[in-house]
């Protein structure tokens, strides 16, 4: 009897707050709605006063004391202790790392006209390690990319990426492995590197470079330490997540066997974790890979500098070129380390036969390589690649044929869909961003980030508001904010279309998901290429650039999040008469909003750091004045405080989808 009564008094006391539940969810858009409103009003009223504008070649008193800061540097670096024997000491093992590889596999040694290992060896060297990683196949893709550098006539520019890309991925898995297993084992550890890793990874690449050649010059040591400050997050939490999710029971296993803390982590965590940890070298290397390009800025050598000068010579067949080999070298990385992380696996499921006759053929294969890396050492014609490039200079030709094509027979359509976009969203949202008085358009921001995040993130967003405008570039972060916005509108256009789509449909899942895979694989400035041959270099074409980058990653989220929703339900709607239309908006949509809502996320980082890229290309604004910062040195200071204020922009949107995600997730 008392259970009988009980259960109708909790029923009662549960329905009332059912309604004020289900206002709260109303009442958020009229929220939004009353915001857009008062703004507008605001707008209207107060246009062009307070805008904090400043002209390309003006600096505020923050801007020249950086200018002096660094001129003290650069005055002291030879006398003041603590770049004696930290800072320069620092660049000088790292320095020696790089040098060390480049005389190794790209640039002459020891009075040699070339490396020690030429490029037969290093064809040699990467087919073996490909297959004794990975298979065949993977082997085969390898020499075959390796071999393209060399027809393409950059043979010396690829290995002094790869050379770059192996010290920084090096050094960034001495720090990152360990600090992964610690976050692993230790919660409290793990609690304090989350902050800093969401940091890390929330600022775009351009970021790193200007505070790093304050304290290490610019060239190759301050490019790779860039990049291991890049790259190591990924190897950090992919690492930890692998070390906690092993087997309990197994742990509990090892310790009631007697095993030590010691031998629990190596014979026990490690082991068991060896597939997922490869999967984070992975996304290291090609993190490292996208920032060693990035960081021809700054005097870094490689392909990167290549595709670099001919976008701003607007060389759009060198630039393909060029970049072609940066895909390429992607590829080949992304795919060997992928089938490492996949032997293991296929080793087990295989027939002890495969074992018995792989292991003589790996043996000669070592002896095969080990003969071409004598023969490269020894002999001209195995060091420097024969031929003169000409295969690189078809592709560049075909490149600018392609583009004149598309410039004199697109052009109508080209510059109808950018004057479309330009003209009907993005200088009407610029208008209202960078006309609003300063205080207005903070506000805003501060009131959406608590409607949408909570009274934490509208806390955030209060101090990144108040931090950019002491930044001293408020107008130029407002452009940026608009093509971030408006990009990234554009970008859950199509994840949602796309990813609902795929979500849906299994076949189309498997025929789009490897394009998506392959275009995450390219770095960021690549994709800017082709959209300077169409649209020019306007803003318009990092929007463009910003969009494709962005969007593979938001239809995977959507449609891993349509996939989510249960079966049953979806046949319950089918049964309740709703058509495909009705299912899709009115049950795996909204069930899907925490997916959404972490597809915004990433789209919005993704795009942000597309956008100030586009810098290179005329997009002006934030990216420009960091490009800017870089070239011409009374700029310096005014370069440092944009890459600051690209900082806040994207803890500012990160910090509001990510308590937005919460919100709906909850």
């Amino acid at each position: 009897m008392t259970v009988a009564i009980e259960k109708p008094e909790k029923t009662k006391a549960v329905e009332p707050a059912a309604p004020a539940k289900g206002a709260r969810k109303v009442s958020r858009p009229m929220m939004i709605g009353a915001i857009l409103v008062v703004w507008l009003v605001l707008f209207v009223i107060l246009r062009g006063k307070q805008t904090l504008s400043l002209a390309a070649a003006d600096l505020t008193d923050l801007h020249r004391s950086i200018n002096d800061f660094n001129d003290s540097i650069g005055a002291n670096r030879n006398s003041n202790p603590l770049f004696l024997y930290f800072f320069n000491e620092i660049r000088l093992v790292i320095d020696n790392l790089v040098t060390f590889i480049q005389h190794l596999i790209s640039q002459p040694s020891g009075g040699r006209p070339v490396p020690q290992v030429g490029w037969l060896g290093v064809v040699g060297i990467a087919g073996y390690v490909s297959w004794a990683v990975g298979n065949w196949r993977v082997a085969l893709l390898a020499v075959a990319g390796f071999t393209f550098f060399g027809l393409q006539g950059l043979w010396q520019e690829s290995m002094d990426t790869l050379a770059l890309t192996l010290s920084a991925v090096f050094v960034a898995l001495l720090f990152a492995i360990p600090l992964g297993v610690w976050a692993g084992l230790s919660d409290r550890f793990n609690r304090i590197m989350t902050p800093f890793l969401d940091f890390m990874q929330t600022m775009p690449t351009f970021v790193y470079l200007a505070p790093l050649t304050l304290f290490f010059l610019i060239g190759g040591a301050s490019a790779t330490i860039a990049t291991v400050i890049y790259a190591a997050p990924p190897t950090i939490r992919i690492t930890a997540h692998a070390i906690r999710n092993v087997s309990k029971t197994t742990v509990e296993a090892a310790d009631s066997l007697g095993a030590t803390r010691r031998q629990s982590l190596l014979k026990v965590l490690l082991p068991m974790s060896k597939r997922t940890v490869v999967m984070g070298v992975n996304q290291t290397i090609m993190a490292a890979l996208a920032m060693v390009t990035i960081a021809a800025l700054i005097n870094a050598p490689g392909l990167g500098a290549n595709v670099i000068q001919a976008l701003q010579s607007l060389d759009v067949g060198t630039a393909f070129n060029a970049g072609l080999a940066i895909v390429v070298m992607a590829i080949v990385l992304d795919r060997v380390t992928t089938a490492a992380s996949a032997r293991e696996e296929n080793a087990r499921r295989s027939k002890n036969t495969f074992v018995k006759w792989r292991r003589p053929l790996l043996g000669a294969g070592a002896v095969v390589t080990a003969v071409l890396i004598y023969l490269s050492h020894t002999y001209l014609w195995a060091a420097d690649f024969p031929g003169d490039g000409t295969i690189g200079s078809h592709i560049a030709s075909a490149a600018d044929t392609a583009t004149n094509w598309a410039q004199d027979n697109l052009s109508g359509l080209t510059n109808t869909i950018r004057d479309i976009i330009t003209n009907g969203l993005l200088n009407p949202f610029q208008t209202l961003l960078t006309d609003s008085p300063w205080w207005l358009v903070g506000a805003v921001l501060v009131a959406l980030g608590v409607v949408f995040g909570g009274w934490k993130a509208g806390v955030t967003t209060g101090v990144c508001v108040g931090l950019l405008v002491g930044t001293g570039v408020w107008s130029d972060g407002m452009t940026t904010l608009t093509s971030t916005l408006v990009a990234t509108v554009l970008v859950m256009v199509l994840g949602i279309v796309f990813g609902v789509w795929m979500g849906r449909s299994m076949l189309v899942d498997r025929l789009i998901r490897p394009t998506l895979d392959a275009a995450q694989v390219m770095p960021p400035f690549v994709y800017l290429v082709p959209f300077l041959a169409l649209f020019g270099a306007t803003r318009f074409t990092a929007i463009v650039a910003a969009i494709v980058y962005g969007a593979p990653v938001t239809m995977k989220i959507i449609a891993d999040g349509i996939r989510a929703v249960p079966e049953a339900t979806v046949e319950a709607a089918t049964s309740a008469g709703c058509n495909t239309w009705q299912i899709i908006t009115k049950v795996q949509l909204p069930m899907s909003r925490s997916a959404l809502t972490l597809a915004t996320n990433q789209g919005l980082i993704y795009v942000l750091s597309m956008v100030v890229v586009g810098g290179l290309v005329g997009a002006g604004a934030l990216g420009y004045d960091v490009v800017a910062g870089f070239s011409q040195g009374q700029l310096y200071g005014k370069g440092l405080a944009a890459g600051l204020a690209i900082v806040l922009l994207g803890v500012m949107f990160d910090r509001i989808t990510q308590a937005a995600a919460r919100r709906a997730s909850a």
